[in-house]
């Protein structure tokens, strides 16, 4: 799924289906598997150098999850279990696009996060901040024909997580997309604008420094609603010289 889009013309009859393909991203542009200050990439990142697959008949017609799965309210995270969550409302929305800015169009894209005492709601998770009740941490949404999403949900606090002496994870959140079947997904964190927590974060510092600003998400004052929510702007870019930062399936389950 990374990499840039081939436009070399390919041969082929009028009744041929032509798959895309796509070639890898500078090495100085892509994450690396095996990070030595993210401890955990030792056990569990390649032995060998990861080898970018062609997209094949199935990934091209495979079906696709379809409006009707996902309800009206996944996008909120605010309302759940018959109550309001605890913490500083916000606003999340962008846009998801591919190498060109062209829009992507009904995308599934999901969040999962921390709550505001920088909790989830985990039975692996129980270092002694309190849980809310009305907040399970879990959204999501279609993109729009314009490749819109929008969440409302509460910014999740930092939280302690043992890779090192006295680490913290900065507040982020955690990005799922599908494209256009079930083999086809990335997974990405979102960060908030001045962490103080950037510089001692192994898994933040692991993004080449020319890409870290594009999982960054930018404070927007006019999308601010009066006396409700503050408004971040994230666009998620599939592919090129301006893509999103992605983990792999061999990165795991990300802290």
């Amino acid at each position: 799924m990374t990499g840039t889009t081939s436009r070399e013309p390919r041969p082929a009859s009028d009744s041929a289906l032509v798959l895309p393909r796509y070639l890898r991203e500078g090495e100085g542009r892509r994450t690396p598997l095996d990070y030595p200050g993210y401890r955990s990439t030792a056990l569990r990142a390649p032995l060998r150098t990861p080898v970018d697959l062609p997209h094949r008949l199935t990934e091209i017609t495979a079906p696709v999850l379809g409006e009707d799965r996902v309800g009206p309210l996944d996008a909120d995270l605010t309302l759940r279990m018959g109550g309001e969550a605890q913490g500083q409302r916000i606003i999340v929305y962008g846009r998801v696009l591919d190498s060109d800015g062209r829009p992507v169009p009904d995308t599934l894209v999901e969040v999962w996060q921390a709550n505001a005492a920088g909790r989830y709601r985990h039975v692996m998770d129980n270092w002694p901040a309190p849980l809310d009740p009305h907040f399970d941490g879990l959204g999501r949404v279609l993109t729009d024909s314009l490749g819109r999403y929008e969440f409302t949900t509460i910014k999740p606090g930092a939280y302690p997580w043992g890779n090192h002496h006295n680490a913290w994870r900065p507040a982020h959140i955690h990005f799922s997309l599908f494209g256009r079947a079930f083999t086809q997904r990335l997974v990405t964190q979102m960060y908030f604008p001045d962490d103080p927590l950037f510089g001692q974060d192994p898994i933040f510092q692991s993004i080449p420094p020319v890409a870290r600003h594009r999982a960054i998400s930018r404070f927007d004052l006019e999308r601010t609603q009066p006396d409700w929510a503050l408004a971040f702007e994230w666009d998620i870019v599939l592919r090129g010289t301006e893509q999103t930062p992605f983990e792999t399936d061999d990165d795991g389950d990300v802290a």
